[in-house]
């Protein structure tokens, strides 16, 4: 397998997302964005990592009761469906790293933003409980997610804290959920059309290595400060984006 490196980026990877309960599927496509990979195989990576490394972040959130069911449906009754229908589409590889460079340039600049602490009174005065509006919501993030090729958190936890959709933490626990499901139906989508040179000991050996990194951060005493990694997941992703876009525009 040729770029090595990418394990050890990978790994790394996994190890500071799964301390904050998320998949890093942005940070792998932004990675695999600068090597020259086949775009349907790069979609398949990042979403099949973010499912191993989230996987362990939705059980935590579940066994600690932080995981709002009666929240999270009207997100993921649309986005389901929808990000499968993204992964379906057939698209051309040019379009598909355009639509990829402006997405993370966009995800990226909600990273960023940082939002100020709530309380409970805040959040009941948010009037955010709209099914219909949260079910448009989710089902927009999980198309898109579908088509670029993650599970979305990185679009839906900035947009809920601005919102002010719920408590940090619940909203942590929502966008793991949000990811697991709409990877999964990604996933479902993409096995549709697969290509045939796809470099299957290359994906197995990066699973791998967010399985060791997912689980050690997961498991590690030590915890990242969420802003820190925020800010940083944001530098990585509007750079990763940048040079896509040069690439291919």
């Amino acid at each position: 397998m040729p770029h090595w490196e990418l394990v050890i980026f990978f790994a790394f990877i996994a190890f500071i997302y799964s301390s904050v309960g998320f998949g890093g599927g942005s940070s792998y496509l932004a990675v695999l964005a600068m090597y020259a990979l086949p775009f349907k195989e790069l979609r398949l990576i990042a979403l099949i990592c973010n499912i191993i490394v989230v996987c362990g972040g939705v059980y935590i959130y579940v066994k600690n009761h932080q995981v709002n069911w009666k929240k999270i449906v009207p997100l993921v009754v649309l986005s389901i469906p929808m990000a499968y229908f993204g992964a379906i589409l057939r698209i051309s590889q040019n379009i598909y790293f355009i639509i990829l460079g402006c997405s993370l340039i966009i995800a990226a600049l909600l990273l960023w933003i940082k939002t100020t602490p709530l309380s409970v009174a805040d959040i009941e005065h948010s009037g955010n409980n709209s099914f219909l509006k949260n079910s448009a919501l989710g089902g927009a993030i999980g198309f898109l997610s579908g088509l670029v090729g993650i599970g979305g958190g990185i679009f839906l936890s900035p947009v809920l804290n601005l919102m002010k959709w719920d408590l940090p933490k619940k909203i942590a626990a929502t966008a793991s959920v949000f990811i697991l499901v709409n990877s999964v139906s990604g996933i479902m989508g993409q096995l549709t059309h697969l290509p045939d040179n796809i470099n299957y000991v290359r994906i197995l050996l990066l699973c791998l290595a967010v399985f060791i990194g997912g689980q050690a951060g997961s498991r590690m005493s030590v915890t990242f400060n969420p802003l820190i990694v925020k800010r940083l997941t944001a530098l990585l992703v509007f750079f990763a984006g940048v040079e896509v876009l040069v690439k291919h525009l």
